[in-house]
């Protein structure tokens, strides 16, 4: 079973498509204060004629419930990632899944973090390169299905995967030319070389 892997901060057709056409599970649209960031109707356009299976993931940071609606009547998200301390005031329910994130931080309650479904784990900022503790990392992935984020890359994503054993991979920073921008090359270059990792292998 080969990892399953989002491509995050997309702004541009040409992004949608090399991430769709190079295998991404899922997309991720950034709503939140960031050189990513899209508009609900940017991102509702480049979705336009995106496949079934490929996910749609809201991307935001302390939204208020305002917010939120907008982002879900306009863009129709299928999934909403955000802090996990976020989602106590907004409406979410219906058929979309919440992907609560957890962050590397000295506090943080792994049991937590064990009893989700589904989980993002990253370094303590988001979108900057920085690293997540891999060790930590693999202990939450043995408990949950585990979407590691934080300073990957195309040359250590596959590292990560046989380290960590998560369920998914996640990156953004990882596969630009400078912030903000996406290098198509390095998006099909870390697609292929999570895909390339076998989960089932020892």
């Amino acid at each position: 079973m080969s990892v399953f892997v989002k491509i995050c901060g997309c702004r541009t057709p040409e992004a949608v498509e090399t991430a769709v056409d190079a295998g991404a599970d899922a997309l991720g649209f950034v709503f939140a204060p960031s050189p990513r960031r899209v508009s609900p109707q940017q991102a509702r356009e480049l979705c336009d004629g995106l496949p079934d299976h490929v996910i749609r993931v809201a991307v935001m940071h302390r939204p208020s419930p305002d917010e939120w609606l907008e982002v879900r009547r306009v863009f129709q998200p299928d999934w909403l990632q955000t802090d996990a301390d976020d989602f106590a005031p907004l409406p979410v329910g219906g058929d979309i899944v919440p992907l609560p994130v957890y962050r590397d931080l000295g506090e943080l309650d792994e049991d937590a973090v064990a009893v989700q479904p589904l989980a993002l784990f990253e370094a303590g900022a988001s979108g900057m390169g920085m690293r997540a503790d891999w060790e930590r990392a693999a202990r939450l992935a043995a408990r949950t299905d585990l979407i590691l984020a934080g300073g990957l890359d195309p040359d250590n994503v596959a590292g990560a995967i046989r380290q960590v054993r998560p369920w998914g991979v996640d990156v953004s920073s990882g596969v630009e030319r400078k912030r903000g921008v996406k290098d198509l090359q390095r998006i099909v270059a870390f697609i292929e070389a999570a895909k390339a990792e076998d989960l089932h292998a020892n």
